[in-house]
């Protein structure tokens, strides 16, 4: 998954089996369970009405929470069920109430339910008057259960290796390290990890709506919620009242199409922050106007000597000095700690840096991890049906390099999904078809969706309608006052925007 607005994370291991990752508005604890109800009734198909189950509120603090259970396998309907949690912040203003807004705050694997609790920061009190606000933790995540869990040695295996390593042995380990974290993932979460993909989790969607007692409803995604609500107007559009998708993927390109558009994203940021350093001489980073030239001899430089940081934790690598970066890439508002972060680690000490690796790995204060990672990787490769070789990963390392040569230094591939399974449910193709018109948001600087992947976004829909805002920051809604009434004004009366308005 926070502040008022949303930090996204990025993870260099996994991009290129596509997606993006955010991070969490607050603590997340993943817990697993290894016992499914059997008891389940039949499990319906895409659309069917029937067997909703119910949602047992109860008073939770300022919110309501409850669970709701859903087929593990809606194919099979003697597969068992999963248990969902949810949170749910009443509208404001009974006599104005139009229904339940879902949201999804993105990854894939960040928990949802916290939405609700988050709603009055980041929300407008036109919405907060008119709409139930409802947040769920996706299957896999959060507090639902069971939620996937890998490793709690997040260190052990994304602090180590050599994202350029000098010989055959190096290039082994960084292979043997990224087989020994999936295998892992399989093994601990064998009974399930197979049924966490995205059309399952729009599926999960239509029984909330069920179990909320509405013909229709209306969706808010952030980042790959974004993906989600694409899948799920695509798969129940006849129950879609309105869906806005904010900083959107592209959605029906290649695993590595996506991650080469990710990549020139984060290029396009890295340079704007570069340059702007540069003609700043405020800027921690400066360096008599040459912030590039110093940022390309601190890199270089940590790929030979990496930097100590704290007591009892590793030292900084570039690989991990690459996360730092593209994790303080995501929001403008954070590029006066990433300047500070460079130049303490052009004076020998990578701590700074550290700190914004450990926020993207949404490492707690006590040392702990929440599951955010693990669970994007499973929702990742079960959406994805490509399973690359070694050498075929290897081979689209060129391509990475020519758009992205500072964000991708790398010379070996991503090696995440090679290992998986094979999908059992590979996610749909979007079209929206039915669905009516869907606001899409893609901001001029954002690094993760880049603008142009928000655009074919709109242009996969049926009827999706682009909001272009002009910042530099991932997801656009926070970011303007121009946008926030665009929306408004489509969730509560429906006026849907002209494509390609600008905010």
């Amino acid at each position: 998954m926070r502040r008022t607005t949303l930090v996204i994370g990025f993870l260099l291991f996994v991009a290129s089996c596509g997606g993006d990752s955010d991070v969490a508005l607050v603590d997340s604890e993943s817990t697993q369970s290894s016992v499914l109800d059997t008891d389940s009734t039949d499990a319906p198909s895409d659309g069917d009405s029937t067997s909703a189950g119910t949602i047992e509120w109860e008073e939770c603090g300022p919110v309501e929470c409850g669970t709701l259970d859903v087929p593990l396998d809606y194919s099979d309907p003697n597969s068992g069920t999963i248990s969902l949690y949810l949170e749910r912040r009443v509208a404001n203003d009974p006599d104005k109430r139009i229904g339940s807004l879902l949201m999804n705050p993105g990854g894939p694997g960040f928990g949802g339910s916290i939405l609700a609790r988050a709603a009055d920061q980041i929300l407008s009190p036109g919405l907060l008057d008119h709409f139930d606000i409802v947040g769920f933790d996706p299957r896999g995540t959060g507090e639902s259960e069971p939620a996937i869990d890998c490793t709690d040695d997040f260190d052990y295996y994304f602090a180590q290796g050599d994202i350029t390593p000098d010989d055959p042995t190096e290039a082994q380990f960084n292979i043997d390290l990224s087989k020994e974290f999936i295998d892992q993932c399989n093994e601990k979460n064998s009974e399930f990890i197979a049924h966490v993909g995205t059309n399952n989790v729009a599926r999960d969607m239509d029984r909330i709506r069920q179990a909320l007692g509405e013909e229709k409803i209306s969706y808010f995604g952030l980042s790959y919620g974004s993906e989600l609500g694409a899948v799920w107007a695509t798969l129940f559009p006849d129950t879609v009242r309105a869906a806005v998708l904010d900083g959107a993927a592209d959605p029906n390109v290649d695993s590595v199409t996506a991650s080469v558009q990710q990549k020139q994203g984060f290029e396009a940021a890295l340079t704007s922050f570069l340059a702007d350093c540069s003609a700043d001489r405020s800027c921690a980073f400066h360096n008599d106007g040459d912030a590039e030239g110093a940022f390309d001899r601190l890199m270089a430089e940590m790929d030979e000597n990496p930097l100590p940081t704290e007591d009892g934790r590793p030292e900084l690598r570039r690989g991990m000095a690459m996360t730092s970066v593209a994790q303080a890439l995501y929001d403008e508002s954070y590029w006066d700690t990433l300047a500070a972060g460079l130049a303490e680690a052009a004076d020998g000490n990578g701590s700074i840096l550290l700190a914004l690796f450990d926020a993207y790995f949404q490492r707690q204060p006590d040392g702990t991890y929440g599951n955010e990672l693990e669970a994007f990787v499973a929702i990742t490769c079960a959406d994805e049906d490509e399973r690359f070789t070694i050498e075929e990963a290897d081979s689209f390392v060129p391509r990475y390099k020519e758009v992205a040569p500072r964000m991708a230094p790398e010379t070996q591939g991503n090696y995440g999904c090679a290992f998986w399974p094979e999908a059992i449910d590979p996610r749909v193709d979007v079209t929206g078809a039915g669905a009516g018109p869907i606001v899409v948001i893609g901001t001029t600087g954002d690094a993760s969706t880049p603008l142009e992947s928000s655009r074919n976004m709109a242009k996969s829909l049926e009827d999706g309608r682009l909001v272009v805002v002009t910042a530099n920051q991932h997801t656009g809604y926070t970011a303007s006052q121009c946008a926030r009434d665009v929306v408004d004004d489509y969730l509560i009366d429906l006026s849907a925007p002209d494509n390609e308005t600008e905010c």
